[in-house]
């Protein structure tokens, strides 16, 4: 069997190149191989099953700066195709989008079915064959023949165009690594800290604007943190985990963490304002109102962890506790161990050396005919829709690469 293009993956990547090939050039054929049962599984959960199809960032330079791996290389292809793109392009195929407050952007229905209907509707509607439960074995280039071989679990395929969209895929790596291509090995990046501590016991579910920084590093980050029962997550740690996902993993994700509760203020400043509680409430108990707009669990638990207890009024506190309670709530360490996948969405920093690719065309400068897209390069984003819109944002281009190319 011979196809114009195949694309190998049949996630996010995979399905947006082949449809935006197939609008733009309905004479070639068009086939996507997938290893799975399913097609399209990570967009079904992403979001919690609402699929957060991309971030409301408008500025090609601004959106970079939320991918610690591709930063330098998406620049140029998000002036080409990018966040107001993808949102008219699935408004074209009736699927509207609508904006969060933290700027994620999730179909009206809150459905990931939404955008996973679209994708088939539209392969159908285009002839675009879609091989499920073919893992691919091998695939290699003849120069004479000026086709890629394709051999799959159950059949042997070429075409004129691969493209290659299988995200981390450990065994696709391996025969990239075999036909040259150089791998950077793969870590996790989106992943939360495993703590075990009696300080944050019993606040589960609860969250607060904090910084955080790793000690012994210079990554720092700021954010909302949510305490679970596992430890600390949130988007102040998962762009920590993101953006330190090499450094961490050489220090076996064992490390300690410093949190300042109070974002920005300083221990002094938390101390100037402890001494004026002090004298404008002196006959309460601290534990009576949460100050420093902190919840009122979290207030009640660092004033416990500065040994102050319930029956203590404000005007009694001594130097000591406050020196305490200052740095609870502006220097709180915490010893890390070990992380936890971030819900059920796994991303890894790793993949294809981004230097071997022409992100003009998201095209291979090792192999001929071969495309990549996706988290098979070494490109991986924080959470929030960054990683999709990466995947949108490569498939139109070789789409239209394709299209353009005078050889077929």
């Amino acid at each position: 069997m011979t196809k114009d293009v195949l694309i190998i993956g049949g996630g996010a990547a995979g399905f947006f190149t082949a449809i935006n090939l197939a609008q733009q050039r309905p004479d070639l054929s068009v086939a996507i191989l997938e290893r799975g049962k399913e097609v399209l599984t990570k967009v079904r959960i992403s979001g919690g099953g609402r699929c957060n199809v991309t971030h409301a960032q408008f500025i090609p330079q601004d959106l970079t700066l939320n991918y610690p791996r591709g930063e330098k290389e998406l620049l140029g292809p998000f002036h080409q195709f990018m966040t107001g793109d993808t949102v008219g392009w699935f408004e074209q195929r009736g699927v509207a989008l609508k904006t969060e407050e933290d700027g994620r952007m999730f179909p009206v229905s809150d459905n990931s079915q939404t955008i996973i209907d679209c994708f088939l509707s539209e392969t159908n509607r285009l002839n675009i064959e879609v091989f499920a439960q073919h893992a691919v074995q091998s695939f290699s280039y003849n120069d004479q023949s000026a086709l890629w071989q394709v051999e799959t679990s159950k059949n042997v395929m070429h075409c004129r165009y691969l493209v290659i969209t299988t995200g981390s895929n450990p065994k696709i790596w391996k025969l990239l690594e075999r036909l040259g291509h150089d791998i950077t090995p793969a870590v996790p990046s989106l992943f939360t800290f495993n703590i075990k501590d009696p300080r944050i016991e019993g606040l589960m579910g609860l969250s607060t604007e904090a910084s955080v920084k790793v000690l012994d590093t210079d990554m720092v980050s700021e954010g909302p943190l949510l305490i679970t029962h596992w430890g600390l997550s949130g988007p102040a740690i998962l762009k920590l985990s993101a953006w330190g996902a090499r450094q961490l993993a050489k220090m076996n994700y064992e490390f300690v963490i410093e949190v300042n509760w109070l974002l920005y203020q300083s221990f002094e400043d938390a101390i100037a304002q402890i001494k004026a509680l002090k004298q404008t409430y002196a006959k309460q108990s601290p534990f009576s109102y949460a100050q420093f707009d902190l919840p009122k669990r979290l207030w009640h638990a660092l004033l416990t962890s500065a040994v102050i207890d319930q029956s203590t009024k404000w005007a009694d506190l001594n130097k000591e506790q406050m020196q305490r309670l200052a740095s609870a709530m502006t220097a709180s360490r915490f010893r890390v161990s070990g992380k936890s996948t971030f819900k059920e969405e796994f991303v890894t920093a790793g993949g294809v050396d981004l230097k071997e690719v022409n992100f003009k065309k998201f095209k291979s400068k090792i192999l001929p005919a071969l495309y990549l897209a996706g988290e098979v390069l070494n490109i991986d984003a924080i959470t929030g829709g960054f990683n999709f819109q990466n995947a949108w944002t490569g498939g139109f281009i070789i789409a239209q690469d394709i299209a353009q190319s005078e050889t077929i």
